[in-house]
């Protein structure tokens, strides 16, 4: 990758790895239209300690206090709402971690392509709209059950597939669930959190493996998709109650329409 192309997907990764906007479609419609290789195992592990720089930076509070009361839950010190929430974020890991490990390689080889990440674009875009619409958004935070975090963390799974959107789906499913707006996109950014280590640390021992690490491609390319990352999850927070999920419903169906343009005049 030259720099420019590293500039520009890093920019791209951090400004969509947050929306329910689908990051992978944004960097394989790049890839097609300017004839781009593979953005390559450096720069996917650019992009998870970018946006895990991002996400734990702008929930600093929340993950010390979350972590706090969890130990302090292991040491006998009792449960506490927090410790709860530590607890469930555990358990809707686990549905994602195995899903990658056993499925991991048949998705890498057979589900990245144009038509598929078309298709899921569009599919769960339209879930995430009906979820809002119809949704009661009445439970908060701290209603969260271990059911609730086994159903999230199932359809964090299926994120696994490119074109789904992991806070997409996982706001959905939360959504669904009757919780706010709020709630479902806190949830999902407090989830991202292991969910991005384990597969950051996984691409990080594929990455030394290599004879030669670029590392100022790495530098540039946490910078530049923490710093959008960040900005991103401060916007959608401050905003969601006020624009709701048709804006980006809107825009997964605009996506989706130009990504099957491109896989037709292909």
């Amino acid at each position: 990758m030259d720099t420019v192309q590293v500039i520009f997907l890093a920019i791209i990764q951090g400004l969509t790895e947050f929306l329910p906007i689908s990051s992978s479609a944004h960097l394989i419609l790049p890839s097609s239209l300017f004839g781009w290789e593979d953005q390559g195992l450096a720069f996917d592990v650019a992009a998870h300690v970018g946006s895990l720089l991002a996400v734990l930076w702008y929930f600093r509070k929340d993950v010390r206090v979350l972590i706090f009361c969890w130990c302090r839950s292991l040491a006998g010190g009792g449960q506490t709402p927090e410790s709860h929430l530590g607890w469930q974020i555990i358990l809707a890991t686990i549905p994602a971690g195995l899903a990658g490990l056993f499925l991991g390689d048949l998705i890498e080889l057979h589900l990245r392509s144009i038509a598929v990440i078309a298709l899921t674009t569009i599919v769960f875009g339209l879930l995430l709209g009906l979820s809002d619409k119809f949704s009661s958004r009445v439970k908060s935070l701290d209603q969260f059950t271990w059911r609730s975090a086994l159903i999230v963390g199932c359809a964090q799974a299926i994120a696994l597939i490119p074109g789904t959107s992991r806070s997409g789906i996982t706001i959905t499913a939360a959504l669904a669930l009757g919780f706010d707006r709020i709630a479902a996109a806190r949830f999902s950014f407090l989830l991202s959190i292991p969910v991005i280590v384990l597969s950051g640390s996984y691409k990080g021992m594929q990455l030394l493996q290599l004879a030669t690490v670029p590392w100022f491609d790495i530098l540039l390319g946490t910078v530049l998709s923490g710093v959008t990352a960040y900005f991103c999850i401060h916007l959608f927070i401050t905003w969601v109650n006020r624009i709701g999920m048709l804006p980006f419903v809107v825009y997964r169906m605009i996506l989706g329409a130009i990504l099957i343009a491109v896989l037709l005049n292909g």
